[in-house]
Protein backbone atom coordinates (compact mmCIF):
# COMPACT_ATOMS: atom_id res chain seq x y z
CA UNK A 1 0.00 0.00 0.00
CA UNK A 2 1.13 3.36 -1.00
CA UNK A 3 1.77 5.77 1.94
CA UNK A 4 1.29 9.43 0.21
CA UNK A 5 -0.07 10.49 -2.92
CA UNK A 6 0.85 13.57 -5.51
CA UNK A 7 -1.76 15.22 -7.09
CA UNK A 8 -1.20 16.07 -10.50
CA UNK A 9 0.55 18.75 -11.66
CA UNK A 10 -2.97 20.68 -13.10
CA UNK A 11 -4.05 20.37 -9.82
CA UNK A 12 -1.10 22.21 -8.10
CA UNK A 13 -0.69 24.57 -10.75
CA UNK A 14 -4.76 25.27 -10.30
CA UNK A 15 -5.01 25.30 -6.64
CA UNK A 16 -1.80 27.59 -6.44
CA UNK A 17 -3.51 30.15 -8.90
CA UNK A 18 -6.37 30.01 -6.88
CA UNK A 19 -4.71 30.65 -3.16
CA UNK A 20 -3.11 33.54 -4.37
CA UNK A 21 -5.61 35.01 -6.93
CA UNK A 22 -3.69 35.18 -9.54
CA UNK A 23 -4.33 37.99 -11.97
CA UNK A 24 -7.32 38.88 -10.55
CA UNK A 25 -8.71 42.19 -11.63
CA UNK A 26 -8.04 44.28 -8.39
CA UNK A 27 -4.55 42.68 -8.71
CA UNK A 28 -3.86 43.54 -12.54
CA UNK A 29 -5.57 47.34 -12.22
CA UNK A 30 -2.59 47.88 -9.84
CA UNK A 31 -0.43 46.76 -11.96
CA UNK A 32 1.16 44.30 -9.20
CA UNK A 33 3.81 41.91 -10.18
CA UNK A 34 3.10 38.54 -8.86
CA UNK A 35 6.00 36.52 -9.07
CA UNK A 36 8.62 39.73 -7.46
CA UNK A 37 9.59 40.91 -3.87
CA UNK A 38 11.25 43.38 -2.62
CA UNK A 39 13.30 42.53 0.65
CA UNK A 40 12.97 45.75 2.85
CA UNK A 41 16.09 45.64 5.16
CA UNK A 42 17.79 48.76 4.44
CA UNK A 43 20.80 46.87 2.88
CA UNK A 44 20.05 45.10 -0.26
CA UNK A 45 22.11 47.29 -2.36
CA UNK A 46 25.21 46.74 -0.89
CA UNK A 47 27.05 43.96 -3.23
CA UNK A 48 29.08 41.80 -0.36
CA UNK A 49 26.67 39.93 1.84
CA UNK A 50 25.99 36.85 3.37
CA UNK A 51 23.38 34.04 3.29
CA UNK A 52 22.35 31.08 4.74
CA UNK A 53 21.20 27.45 2.71
CA UNK A 54 19.12 24.43 4.05
CA UNK A 55 16.86 22.00 2.51
CA UNK A 56 14.34 18.68 3.48
CA UNK A 57 14.93 19.78 7.33
CA UNK A 58 11.19 18.72 8.00
CA UNK A 59 11.63 15.76 10.04
CA UNK A 60 10.35 15.49 13.81
CA UNK A 61 12.41 14.26 16.48
CA UNK A 62 14.67 10.97 15.89
CA UNK A 63 15.27 8.49 18.73
CA UNK A 64 16.73 10.43 21.23
CA UNK A 65 17.69 13.11 19.06
CA UNK A 66 16.63 15.75 16.68
CA UNK A 67 18.98 16.62 13.68
CA UNK A 68 17.18 19.48 12.66
CA UNK A 69 17.44 21.25 15.97
CA UNK A 70 21.12 20.93 15.56
CA UNK A 71 21.44 22.25 12.43
CA UNK A 72 19.47 25.21 13.72
CA UNK A 73 21.46 25.71 16.51
CA UNK A 74 24.64 26.06 14.55
CA UNK A 75 23.39 27.88 11.77
CA UNK A 76 22.41 30.85 14.67
CA UNK A 77 25.83 31.17 15.21
CA UNK A 78 25.39 32.70 11.46
CA UNK A 79 22.09 34.06 11.74
CA UNK A 80 22.98 38.01 12.86
CA UNK A 81 25.70 38.15 9.96
CA UNK A 82 23.41 36.96 7.26
CA UNK A 83 20.69 38.49 5.46
CA UNK A 84 18.07 35.74 4.61
CA UNK A 85 17.79 31.95 4.57
CA UNK A 86 16.87 30.01 1.49
CA UNK A 87 15.47 26.50 1.78
CA UNK A 88 15.34 24.16 -0.96
CA UNK A 89 11.87 22.60 -0.15
CA UNK A 90 10.27 19.99 1.96
CA UNK A 91 9.63 22.04 4.86
CA UNK A 92 7.13 19.13 6.22
CA UNK A 93 7.28 15.14 6.11
CA UNK A 94 5.72 13.25 5.30
CA UNK A 95 2.66 15.02 3.54
CA UNK A 96 3.41 18.48 4.43
CA UNK A 97 0.16 18.32 7.10
CA UNK A 98 -0.80 21.84 9.00
CA UNK A 99 -0.65 19.24 11.99
CA UNK A 100 3.03 18.98 11.86
CA UNK A 101 4.43 22.52 11.69
CA UNK A 102 4.67 23.15 15.46
CA UNK A 103 6.48 19.72 16.25
CA UNK A 104 8.44 19.50 12.48
CA UNK A 105 9.13 23.75 11.75
CA UNK A 106 7.85 26.18 14.26
CA UNK A 107 10.02 24.10 17.04
CA UNK A 108 12.92 23.45 15.63
CA UNK A 109 12.95 27.49 13.83
CA UNK A 110 11.57 29.27 16.95
CA UNK A 111 14.62 31.61 17.39
CA UNK A 112 13.99 32.88 13.70
CA UNK A 113 10.35 33.82 14.29
CA UNK A 114 8.72 36.45 16.17
CA UNK A 115 7.36 35.62 19.31
CA UNK A 116 9.77 32.23 19.42
CA UNK A 117 9.81 31.79 22.73
CA UNK A 118 6.53 30.65 23.54
CA UNK A 119 6.55 28.41 19.97
CA UNK A 120 3.46 26.73 21.33
CA UNK A 121 1.17 29.76 20.34
CA UNK A 122 2.45 30.48 17.16
CA UNK A 123 -0.18 29.27 14.42
CA UNK A 124 1.15 27.64 11.73
CA UNK A 125 -0.51 30.02 9.20
CA UNK A 126 0.25 33.25 11.05
CA UNK A 127 4.21 32.91 11.18
CA UNK A 128 6.62 36.31 11.08
CA UNK A 129 10.04 35.36 10.72
CA UNK A 130 12.45 38.11 11.99
CA UNK A 131 15.37 37.71 9.28
CA UNK A 132 14.01 36.98 5.37
CA UNK A 133 13.55 33.21 5.50
CA UNK A 134 12.83 32.18 1.61
CA UNK A 135 11.48 28.78 0.36
CA UNK A 136 10.27 26.98 -2.27
CA UNK A 137 8.09 23.92 -2.06
CA UNK A 138 9.43 20.54 -2.03
CA UNK A 139 7.28 17.16 -3.39
CA UNK A 140 6.54 16.51 0.45
CA UNK A 141 4.84 20.19 0.83
CA UNK A 142 2.78 18.71 -1.87
CA UNK A 143 1.84 15.02 -1.04
CA UNK A 144 -1.63 14.04 0.67
CA UNK A 145 -2.73 10.51 2.12
CA UNK A 146 -4.89 8.08 -0.27
CA UNK A 147 -7.92 7.85 0.21
CA UNK A 148 -7.56 4.23 1.82
CA UNK A 149 -5.55 5.23 3.86
CA UNK A 150 -7.66 7.87 5.45
CA UNK A 151 -10.34 5.79 6.13
CA UNK A 152 -7.70 2.94 7.79
CA UNK A 153 -6.51 6.69 9.26
CA UNK A 154 -10.02 6.59 11.15
CA UNK A 155 -10.45 3.30 12.54
CA UNK A 156 -8.44 0.90 14.97
CA UNK A 157 -7.13 -0.97 12.56
CA UNK A 158 -4.09 1.51 11.27
CA UNK A 159 -3.41 2.76 14.69
CA UNK A 160 -2.56 -0.86 15.89
CA UNK A 161 -0.92 -1.78 12.76
CA UNK A 162 1.57 0.92 13.68
CA UNK A 163 1.81 0.49 17.01
CA UNK A 164 2.91 -2.83 15.94
CA UNK A 165 5.86 -1.78 13.82
CA UNK A 166 6.90 0.80 15.85
CA UNK A 167 7.98 3.47 13.30
CA UNK A 168 6.90 6.94 13.33
CA UNK A 169 6.01 7.29 10.07
CA UNK A 170 5.32 11.19 10.03
CA UNK A 171 1.52 11.26 9.08
CA UNK A 172 -1.68 11.95 11.09
CA UNK A 173 -5.14 12.74 9.99
CA UNK A 174 -4.78 14.47 6.83
CA UNK A 175 -2.10 15.22 4.11
CA UNK A 176 -1.03 19.17 2.86
CA UNK A 177 -4.71 19.46 1.06
CA UNK A 178 -2.54 19.50 -2.17
CA UNK A 179 0.07 21.96 -0.86
CA UNK A 180 -2.69 24.11 1.16
CA UNK A 181 -0.79 24.05 4.40
CA UNK A 182 2.46 25.01 2.63
CA UNK A 183 0.59 27.91 0.82
CA UNK A 184 -1.28 29.43 3.98
CA UNK A 185 1.90 29.24 6.15
CA UNK A 186 4.60 30.96 3.44
CA UNK A 187 2.25 32.73 0.70
CA UNK A 188 0.17 35.57 0.59
CA UNK A 189 -2.58 34.10 1.30
CA UNK A 190 -5.27 36.69 -1.00
CA UNK A 191 -8.02 33.64 -1.07
CA UNK A 192 -8.67 34.47 2.47
CA UNK A 193 -9.87 38.10 1.41
CA UNK A 194 -14.10 37.44 2.18
CA UNK A 195 -14.36 41.30 0.15
CA UNK A 196 -12.96 43.23 -2.41
CA UNK A 197 -12.39 46.32 0.24
CA UNK A 198 -10.09 43.96 2.31
CA UNK A 199 -8.38 42.73 -0.54
CA UNK A 200 -7.79 46.37 -2.14
CA UNK A 201 -6.94 47.43 1.53
CA UNK A 202 -4.05 44.49 2.36
CA UNK A 203 -2.44 44.84 -1.46
CA UNK A 204 -2.22 49.26 -0.92
CA UNK A 205 -0.62 48.12 2.29
CA UNK A 206 1.80 45.72 1.53
CA UNK A 207 2.55 45.58 -2.53
CA UNK A 208 4.06 49.24 -2.54
CA UNK A 209 7.56 48.67 -4.03
CA UNK A 210 8.14 49.57 -7.01
CA UNK A 211 10.04 47.98 -9.73
CA UNK A 212 10.66 47.79 -13.94
CA UNK A 213 7.42 45.50 -14.15
CA UNK A 214 4.98 47.69 -11.81
CA UNK A 215 4.51 47.47 -7.95
CA UNK A 216 5.06 43.99 -5.99
CA UNK A 217 5.55 42.77 -2.57
CA UNK A 218 7.30 44.73 -0.03
CA UNK A 219 8.91 41.38 2.80
CA UNK A 220 9.58 43.81 5.96
CA UNK A 221 11.35 41.12 8.82
CA UNK A 222 9.60 40.92 11.83
CA UNK A 223 6.01 42.79 10.46
CA UNK A 224 5.51 41.15 6.74
CA UNK A 225 6.87 38.10 5.89
CA UNK A 226 4.57 36.58 3.09
CA UNK A 227 5.91 35.05 -0.36
CA UNK A 228 3.97 36.25 -3.65
CA UNK A 229 3.73 33.26 -4.98
CA UNK A 230 5.32 29.82 -5.25
CA UNK A 231 7.72 31.04 -7.93
CA UNK A 232 9.03 34.67 -7.37
CA UNK A 233 12.05 36.58 -8.30
CA UNK A 234 13.98 39.18 -5.97
CA UNK A 235 17.34 41.19 -6.23
CA UNK A 236 20.24 41.48 -3.89
CA UNK A 237 23.30 43.33 -3.84
CA UNK A 238 23.04 42.94 -7.49
CA UNK A 239 22.34 39.58 -7.78
CA UNK A 240 19.01 38.27 -9.53
CA UNK A 241 17.15 35.29 -7.32
CA UNK A 242 14.63 32.93 -9.00
CA UNK A 243 12.62 30.93 -6.95
CA UNK A 244 11.14 27.75 -8.57
CA UNK A 245 8.41 25.52 -7.89
CA UNK A 246 9.89 22.37 -9.73
CA UNK A 247 7.24 19.72 -8.70
CA UNK A 248 5.12 21.29 -11.93
CA UNK A 249 7.78 20.34 -14.44
CA UNK A 250 8.93 17.49 -13.54
CA UNK A 251 6.65 15.12 -14.74
CA UNK A 252 8.47 12.12 -16.70
CA UNK A 253 7.75 11.91 -20.20
CA UNK A 254 5.78 9.07 -21.87
CA UNK A 255 6.76 5.56 -21.94
CA UNK A 256 7.43 4.87 -25.90
CA UNK A 257 4.59 2.91 -27.48
CA UNK A 258 6.34 0.10 -29.12
CA UNK A 259 7.75 -3.42 -28.16
CA UNK A 260 10.65 -1.37 -26.60
CA UNK A 261 8.34 0.50 -24.62
CA UNK A 262 6.35 -2.60 -23.69
CA UNK A 263 9.59 -4.13 -22.50
CA UNK A 264 10.66 -0.98 -20.29
CA UNK A 265 6.72 -0.70 -19.02
CA UNK A 266 7.26 -4.49 -17.88
CA UNK A 267 10.51 -3.59 -16.04
CA UNK A 268 8.74 -0.86 -14.16
CA UNK A 269 5.59 -3.35 -13.43
CA UNK A 270 7.90 -6.15 -12.01
CA UNK A 271 10.32 -3.65 -9.64
CA UNK A 272 7.17 -1.72 -8.34
CA UNK A 273 6.11 -5.40 -7.11
CA UNK A 274 9.53 -6.04 -5.35
CA UNK A 275 9.26 -2.84 -4.06
CA UNK A 276 6.03 -3.68 -2.40
CA UNK A 277 7.50 -6.60 -0.99
CA UNK A 278 10.48 -5.13 0.54
CA UNK A 279 8.24 -2.47 1.75
CA UNK A 280 6.30 -5.50 4.00
CA UNK A 281 9.56 -7.35 5.16
CA UNK A 282 10.73 -4.24 6.49
CA UNK A 283 7.48 -3.30 8.51
CA UNK A 284 7.82 -7.07 9.53
CA UNK A 285 11.11 -7.06 10.78
CA UNK A 286 10.59 -3.62 12.55
CA UNK A 287 7.72 -4.80 14.80
CA UNK A 288 10.35 -7.56 15.92
CA UNK A 289 12.27 -4.60 17.35
CA UNK A 290 12.14 -2.53 20.73
CA UNK A 291 12.50 1.02 20.63
CA UNK A 292 13.61 1.82 24.15
CA UNK A 293 16.35 -0.48 23.17
CA UNK A 294 19.37 2.07 21.40
CA UNK A 295 20.80 -0.08 19.27
CA UNK A 296 17.57 -1.40 18.13
CA UNK A 297 16.06 1.66 18.33
CA UNK A 298 18.63 3.01 15.95
CA UNK A 299 17.96 0.10 13.77
CA UNK A 300 13.96 1.73 13.56
CA UNK A 301 15.55 4.55 12.39
CA UNK A 302 17.27 2.79 9.21
CA UNK A 303 14.41 0.76 8.67
CA UNK A 304 12.07 4.14 8.26
CA UNK A 305 14.67 5.75 6.33
CA UNK A 306 14.31 2.54 3.99
CA UNK A 307 10.67 2.88 3.50
CA UNK A 308 10.87 6.37 2.66
CA UNK A 309 13.59 5.62 0.17
CA UNK A 310 11.49 2.48 -1.70
CA UNK A 311 8.40 4.88 -1.12
CA UNK A 312 9.90 7.81 -3.19
CA UNK A 313 11.51 4.97 -6.05
CA UNK A 314 7.95 3.49 -6.22
CA UNK A 315 6.10 7.29 -6.52
CA UNK A 316 8.98 7.70 -9.75
CA UNK A 317 8.15 4.20 -11.08
CA UNK A 318 4.03 4.82 -10.73
CA UNK A 319 4.56 8.72 -12.71
CA UNK A 320 6.65 6.64 -15.29
CA UNK A 321 3.62 3.87 -15.54
CA UNK A 322 0.39 6.44 -15.45
CA UNK A 323 2.14 9.47 -17.83
CA UNK A 324 0.40 9.37 -21.37
CA UNK A 325 0.29 12.39 -24.27
CA UNK A 326 -2.18 14.45 -21.98
CA UNK A 327 0.98 15.23 -19.67
CA UNK A 328 0.95 18.36 -17.98
CA UNK A 329 3.91 20.83 -17.86
CA UNK A 330 4.70 23.93 -16.15
CA UNK A 331 5.36 25.53 -19.32
CA UNK A 332 3.92 29.05 -17.59
CA UNK A 333 6.85 29.25 -15.03
CA UNK A 334 9.64 28.06 -17.57
CA UNK A 335 8.49 30.93 -20.11
CA UNK A 336 8.60 33.29 -17.20
CA UNK A 337 12.25 32.29 -16.39
CA UNK A 338 13.36 32.23 -19.10
CA UNK A 339 11.73 36.13 -19.62
CA UNK A 340 13.28 37.10 -16.68
CA UNK A 341 16.74 35.33 -17.07
CA UNK A 342 16.84 37.59 -20.14
CA UNK A 343 15.89 40.68 -18.69
CA UNK A 344 18.18 39.58 -16.14
CA UNK A 345 20.87 40.10 -18.78
CA UNK A 346 19.97 43.19 -19.94
CA UNK A 347 20.01 44.98 -17.15
CA UNK A 348 23.11 46.68 -16.73
CA UNK A 349 23.32 46.65 -12.54
CA UNK A 350 22.70 43.13 -12.44
CA UNK A 351 26.20 41.34 -11.54
CA UNK A 352 25.43 37.88 -10.97
CA UNK A 353 22.29 35.24 -10.96
CA UNK A 354 21.36 32.46 -8.61
CA UNK A 355 18.34 29.49 -9.47
CA UNK A 356 16.85 27.70 -6.38
CA UNK A 357 14.21 24.85 -6.31
CA UNK A 358 13.88 21.45 -5.15
CA UNK A 359 14.20 18.68 -7.52
CA UNK A 360 18.00 18.57 -8.68
CA UNK A 361 19.16 17.86 -12.09
CA UNK A 362 22.26 16.78 -11.56
CA UNK A 363 22.85 14.35 -8.80
CA UNK A 364 25.08 10.83 -7.78
CA UNK A 365 23.01 10.07 -4.46
CA UNK A 366 22.19 6.36 -5.11
CA UNK A 367 18.52 7.02 -5.71
CA UNK A 368 17.90 10.46 -6.98
CA UNK A 369 20.55 10.21 -9.96
CA UNK A 370 18.60 8.39 -12.54
CA UNK A 371 15.17 8.52 -11.73
CA UNK A 372 12.87 9.96 -14.09
CA UNK A 373 12.22 13.37 -12.61
CA UNK A 374 15.33 14.51 -12.39
CA UNK A 375 16.33 13.63 -15.84
CA UNK A 376 13.19 16.09 -16.79
CA UNK A 377 13.88 18.91 -14.40
CA UNK A 378 17.51 18.63 -16.61
CA UNK A 379 15.87 18.49 -19.95
CA UNK A 380 13.39 21.49 -19.36
CA UNK A 381 16.23 23.71 -17.76
CA UNK A 382 18.28 22.65 -20.08
CA UNK A 383 15.64 23.95 -22.63
CA UNK A 384 15.52 27.51 -20.88
CA UNK A 385 18.71 28.29 -20.40
CA UNK A 386 19.50 27.08 -24.35
CA UNK A 387 17.09 30.10 -25.01
CA UNK A 388 18.04 32.61 -22.87
CA UNK A 389 21.68 32.17 -24.72
CA UNK A 390 20.44 32.19 -27.91
CA UNK A 391 18.59 35.51 -27.14
CA UNK A 392 21.11 37.45 -24.94
CA UNK A 393 24.27 36.40 -27.44
CA UNK A 394 27.41 38.05 -26.53
CA UNK A 395 26.34 39.64 -23.71
CA UNK A 396 27.55 36.44 -21.25
CA UNK A 397 30.71 37.12 -22.32
CA UNK A 398 31.89 33.33 -22.26
CA UNK A 399 30.13 33.39 -18.85
CA UNK A 400 27.67 31.10 -17.75
CA UNK A 401 23.55 31.73 -18.05
CA UNK A 402 23.38 31.32 -14.01
CA UNK A 403 26.51 31.44 -11.70
CA UNK A 404 25.16 29.05 -9.36
CA UNK A 405 22.06 26.50 -9.19
CA UNK A 406 20.73 25.30 -5.58
CA UNK A 407 18.65 22.28 -5.02
CA UNK A 408 17.32 19.99 -2.76
CA UNK A 409 15.61 16.61 -2.65
CA UNK A 410 18.35 14.36 -2.52
CA UNK A 411 19.49 14.11 1.12
CA UNK A 412 22.77 15.09 1.08
CA UNK A 413 25.29 17.65 0.30
CA UNK A 414 26.56 17.60 -2.72
CA UNK A 415 29.21 20.24 -4.87
CA UNK A 416 29.07 19.19 -8.93
CA UNK A 417 30.10 21.18 -11.96
CA UNK A 418 28.85 20.11 -15.36
CA UNK A 419 31.34 19.96 -18.56
CA UNK A 420 30.45 20.24 -22.02
CA UNK A 421 26.84 18.79 -22.42
CA UNK A 422 26.35 20.41 -25.91
CA UNK A 423 24.07 23.53 -24.37
CA UNK A 424 23.88 26.15 -22.16
CA UNK A 425 24.09 24.49 -19.12
CA UNK A 426 27.41 23.60 -19.51
CA UNK A 427 30.06 24.52 -17.00
CA UNK A 428 27.57 25.63 -14.21
CA UNK A 429 27.85 24.56 -10.64
CA UNK A 430 24.99 23.16 -9.05
CA UNK A 431 25.02 22.95 -5.18
CA UNK A 432 22.42 20.23 -3.49
CA UNK A 433 21.65 21.12 0.48
CA UNK A 434 19.30 18.55 0.93
CA UNK A 435 20.75 16.92 4.19
CA UNK A 436 19.85 19.76 6.95
CA UNK A 437 17.92 17.36 9.11
CA UNK A 438 16.23 14.03 7.22
CA UNK A 439 17.35 11.09 7.24
CA UNK A 440 20.94 10.79 5.09
CA UNK A 441 21.38 9.31 1.76
CA UNK A 442 24.63 7.59 0.57
CA UNK A 443 26.10 8.27 -2.62
CA UNK A 444 25.99 5.92 -5.71
CA UNK A 445 28.26 2.87 -5.65
CA UNK A 446 28.58 3.69 -9.65
CA UNK A 447 30.94 7.00 -8.71
CA UNK A 448 31.06 10.78 -9.00
CA UNK A 449 31.06 11.24 -12.80
CA UNK A 450 27.62 11.33 -14.38
CA UNK A 451 26.82 10.06 -17.78
CA UNK A 452 24.80 10.72 -20.56
CA UNK A 453 23.61 9.27 -24.16
CA UNK A 454 23.85 12.38 -26.53
CA UNK A 455 22.08 11.80 -29.93
CA UNK A 456 23.14 14.01 -32.92
CA UNK A 457 23.69 13.82 -36.82
CA UNK A 458 25.80 10.95 -36.74
CA UNK A 459 24.42 8.78 -34.30
CA UNK A 460 24.36 8.71 -30.26
CA UNK A 461 27.30 8.43 -27.93
CA UNK A 462 27.52 8.77 -23.82
CA UNK A 463 29.59 11.42 -22.88
CA UNK A 464 30.30 12.56 -19.33
CA UNK A 465 27.76 15.27 -18.44
CA UNK A 466 28.87 16.37 -14.94
CA UNK A 467 30.98 15.64 -12.04
CA UNK A 468 30.94 15.65 -8.70
CA UNK A 469 33.31 17.39 -6.27
CA UNK A 470 32.07 16.97 -2.87
CA UNK A 471 29.40 14.19 -1.24
CA UNK A 472 28.58 14.50 2.21
CA UNK A 473 25.69 11.59 2.92
CA UNK A 474 25.47 8.40 5.40
CA UNK A 475 28.15 6.47 4.68
CA UNK A 476 30.07 3.50 6.95
CA UNK A 477 28.34 0.29 7.82
CA UNK A 478 27.64 -0.85 11.57
CA UNK A 479 28.97 0.69 14.27
CA UNK A 480 31.31 3.45 11.95
CA UNK A 481 28.06 4.55 10.01
CA UNK A 482 28.26 7.99 9.99
CA UNK A 483 24.97 10.57 9.66
CA UNK A 484 26.93 14.03 8.69
CA UNK A 485 23.76 16.66 8.24
CA UNK A 486 24.74 20.10 6.59
CA UNK A 487 24.12 23.63 5.86
CA UNK A 488 25.56 26.61 3.92
CA UNK A 489 26.99 29.97 4.39
CA UNK A 490 27.30 31.34 0.89
CA UNK A 491 29.37 34.69 1.21
CA UNK A 492 29.00 36.85 -1.82
CA UNK A 493 32.04 39.27 -2.55
CA UNK A 494 32.09 42.38 -4.39
CA UNK A 495 32.51 42.72 -8.05
CA UNK A 496 31.24 41.89 -11.21
CA UNK A 497 31.12 38.91 -11.87
CA UNK A 498 30.97 38.14 -8.20
CA UNK A 499 32.87 35.59 -6.64
CA UNK A 500 30.57 33.27 -4.17
CA UNK A 501 32.78 31.73 -1.02
CA UNK A 502 30.42 28.52 -0.08
CA UNK A 503 31.16 28.00 3.26
CA UNK A 504 30.16 24.14 4.31
CA UNK A 505 29.14 22.89 8.05
CA UNK A 506 28.61 19.79 9.56
CA UNK A 507 26.73 18.65 12.57
CA UNK A 508 26.68 14.78 13.49
CA UNK A 509 26.02 12.37 16.25
CA UNK A 510 28.81 10.12 17.33
CA UNK A 511 28.05 7.71 19.61
CA UNK A 512 25.80 9.78 22.06
CA UNK A 513 27.26 12.98 21.60
CA UNK A 514 26.90 15.74 18.85
CA UNK A 515 29.85 16.79 17.71
CA UNK A 516 30.11 19.77 15.15
CA UNK A 517 33.05 20.80 11.76
CA UNK A 518 32.76 22.76 9.41
CA UNK A 519 34.71 21.76 5.72
CA UNK A 520 37.20 23.91 3.55
CA UNK A 521 35.28 26.51 1.61
CA UNK A 522 35.26 26.82 -1.96
CA UNK A 523 35.19 29.78 -4.41
CA UNK A 524 32.72 29.66 -7.42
Amino acid sequence: MKFVSDPPISVKIRKMRQRVRWEDPIIVDRSIDQTQLFIDDGASDSQEFSFLVIGDSGSGPHPDQNPQRQITELMLDHYDTSRFILHTGDVIYQVGSSEYYLRNFIAPYREFLVGGESPEKIPYDQMVFNKPFLPVPGNHDYYDLPFVYGVLAQSTWLLRHLLRSKLDLGVGWHGSNQGRAYAKAFLDYLKGFNTNEELERHLDSHYTAETDMGRCLRYEAGRFTRLPNRYYTFRYGGIDFFALDSNTFNAPAPLPTTKEGEAIRHQLEQRRDEIERSKQEILDASARLNPDQPDEAEILDDNRAKLEQLEEVQLDIEKQLTTDKTIVTDFEQLDWLKRRLIESWNTTEVRGRVVYFHHPPYVTEATKWNQAQTLEIRYHLREVLDAVSEAVGGLVGGRPIVDLVLAGHAHCLEHLCTADTGHADSHIHWIVCGGSGHSLRRQRVEGSELMETFRRNEGSHTGLVAHSLLYVGRHGQGKKKRRPYSFLRIDVQAGDPPKFVVRPFITERIGREWSSSHLEPFVI
